[in-house]
């Protein structure tokens, strides 16, 4: 029976991000906003912050995010037994079924990949010199894919490889809005990417944000939800 509760939580955690069900639609209760208040806070006050500089930069692009996911299940269930189950884990039935829920077969994680593509809008504050080549560069940004809204705030070292190209890397912490019941809100990620000057105001600019938490509630090795990100986009630069 703890392996069969489990999996309910699991299920509702995957259904939340792969289906965009809300928490009335896979539970039929009352979703809290609490989380999204929370974070639509935080986003005020740092893009208050940010126009507050002399210098900064507003970018603008396409969000390629990769949504990584692995559910344990009972060795011997077949994952495609029910042509109704898109999401590519073992048939429902064949877990809610109590005999096999409580039989003691070894189990297996059964692991998938999907992919949503949208877009993200950001500042930056710049010309925060450190070192050298080195500048510390803090950012807020707004990344709209499909049902993994967030707001992402990436702290970078970025050095100056040349005049024009510039590569960088650093932590990025991330708020996600209105995730499901067994769904973790915040996600820490590792950021790198690098940029190339096109003009003294026009930039272009990649990134890869590598995310490092598992979104999964009481999640492990063999049941966890990861997202991560890659960015391409256009930045424009104010002031000096």
């Amino acid at each position: 029976m703890k392996n069969y509760k489990r999996f309910l939580v699991q299920q509702v955690a995957y259904k939340s991000f792969t289906t965009g069900a809300s928490k009335e639609e896979v539970l039929g209760k009352k979703a809290l906003s609490i989380k999204t208040m929370f974070a639509a806070v935080i986003m005020m006050c740092l893009v208050t912050t940010v126009a507050n500089s002399q210098t900064l930069k507003v970018t603008g692009g396409v969000d390629l995010m990769s949504l990584n996911t692995a559910f344990e299940s009972l060795t011997g269930d077949n994952p495609n037994d029910n042509p109704d189950d898109t999401t590519g884990l073992p048939a429902r039935s064949a877990l809610i079924n109590s005999k096999s829920a409580n039989s003691k077969r070894s189990s297996t994680s059964i692991e998938g990949t999907s992919n949503e593509t949208g877009f993200y809008l950001g500042l930056a504050l710049t010309d925060i010199a450190l070192f050298s080549d080195f500048e510390l560069q803090p950012e807020v940004r707004f990344v709209a894919v499909k049902d993994f809204n967030q707001i992402q705030v990436p702290v970078v070292l970025s050095y100056g490889i040349t005049e024009n190209f510039h590569a960088y890397a650093g932590p990025n912490l991330a708020f996600l809005l209105d995730t499901g019941d067994g769904v973790k809100s915040f996600n820490f990620a590792l950021d790198f990417g690098a940029s190339y000057d096109i003009s003294d105001k026009i930039a272009l600019d990649a990134r890869y944000d590598w995310g490092q938490t598992n979104l999964l509630e009481n999640g492990d090795s063999n049941n966890y939800i990861k997202i991560n990100n890659i960015q391409f986009g256009i930045v424009y630069r104010f002031g000096k």
